[in-house]
């Protein structure tokens, strides 16, 4: 009998998604599951890489045929919102093949923090593997705790790596120049540091002595807390997708060395109900574009800019997790509003655009099914 009660709930679960989805502009088609997927990006010849939390990596075609967990990723600290995260290629990948993750790393004792390794990925009959892995950043210092890694990377046309990185719920550290958490990074392909970023000279000047930057050299922008989105807009303006604590997840433009106020300020509020003050009572902090009470609660962020979905183009789409929706963004310059939101009926953990223009969605996994692999084409 119980057996027979599950399967009924199963199935009414299907049907009301499929109610949900009947309604939306677009046809939406599954294509395959995973268990806990996190990433996905596409490879050249149109296949896919996809990671899963737990810390699997495969190669994935159109249709959905998977190859075998690619060997060589590192290994992850697996736990809460940690494990194997993003996945992108470098700007030259069909000459060198290499691409890069991101992922929860261990510590000394009970501590743990982001780190972004990139290696070279050969391919076989069975799938592939890694080699030459080499770790080119990590999350400064280490902490107790398994949230808010951020941990989206991000290529941009000048070959440079921008890299997320969140507060680890601590909060003090995105105002800390001694931390590189709570942060925007901007780092070159080898994980080294530019020399026009613009706090390269900053500790040096506050210490005349010293001979070592630390992080502060990596820093572009601060006052982040967990940007699960980055993405570049058509006109190269660099977004933050992020949540914000209780209310208040927010999308802002960024800027060079621009302070984003969290923890001093944020249109939410703490989750124990401590008051946090709004943007608008500390001038001297950029306030968001747009912000959402009740959350949108983001896995990723794109700019659209294919022709498929004609009236999308040049809009910023939103993975929503608690929302269960895809978000729709209107950008005019520096300012932002929400135009319309697509309920999914599950938790969507990241969208992104196809080679032909068709938007690829995966779901974050819910307790007894995996999360799928959908693609979203317009209804004729």
């Amino acid at each position: 009998m119980r057996k027979v009660i599950v399967v009924i709930a199963l199935n009414l679960v299907a049907i009301a998604a499929g109610h949900a989805q009947s309604n939306l502009p677009f046809n939406v088609e599954p294509v395959t599951s995973f268990d806990e997927p996190w990433a996905l990006t596409f490879l050249p010849d149109g296949r896919m890489l996809v990671t899963e939390k737990k810390g699997n990596l495969f190669i994935v075609t159109r249709d959905g045929q998977k190859s075998d967990s690619i060997d060589g990723v590192p290994d992850v600290d697996y736990g809460g919102q940690g494990g194997l995260g993003d996945v992108a290629l470098h700007p030259n990948y069909p000459a060198n093949k290499i691409i890069y993750l991101s992922y929860a790393e261990g510590g000394v004792g009970d501590t743990r923090g982001a780190a972004v390794a990139r290696a070279v990925l050969t391919e076989d009959s069975g799938g592939g593997y890694l080699s030459d892995l080499e770790v080119i950043w990590r999350q400064y210092p280490k902490v107790v705790g398994f949230g808010h890694y951020g941990h989206r990377l991000q290529f941009d046309d000048e070959g440079y790596l921008w890299i997320s990185s969140g507060d680890r719920q601590k909060f003090t550290p995105s105002q800390d120049m001694q931390s590189n958490m709570g942060k925007i990074l901007r780092l070159h392909d080898d994980g080294s540091i530019p020399d026009d970023n613009p706090f390269v000279d900053y500790f040096t000047n506050q210490n005349p002595l010293a001979d070592d930057i630390g992080v502060y050299g990596q820093i572009w922008s601060l006052g982040h807390r967990n940007p699960l989105g980055l993405a570049f807009d058509l006109d190269g303006g660099l977004w933050d997708m992020e949540m914000g604590p209780s209310g208040g997840d927010e999308l802002n433009r960024i800027r060079r060395a621009t302070n984003y106020g969290y923890p001093i300020v944020s249109n939410g509020e703490h989750y124990d109900g401590r008051p946090i003050p709004n943007h608008d009572t500390h001038p001297e902090f950029q306030a968001p574009a747009v912000w959402w009470t009740p959350v949108v609660s983001p896995g990723n962020l794109i700019f659209y800019g294919g022709t498929m979905f004609r009236d999308w183009r040049g809009d910023a789409l939103i993975a929503g997790l608690s929302s269960q929706a895809i978000v729709r963004v209107e950008i005019d310059g520096d300012t932002a509003r929400e135009v319309e939101r697509y309920n999914m009926g599950a938790r969507i953990r990241g969208v992104v655009e196809g080679p032909d223009g068709a938007i690829w969605v995966l779901e974050d996994e819910e307790e007894g099914s995996m999360g799928r692999l959908l693609k979203l084409t317009p209804r004729r």
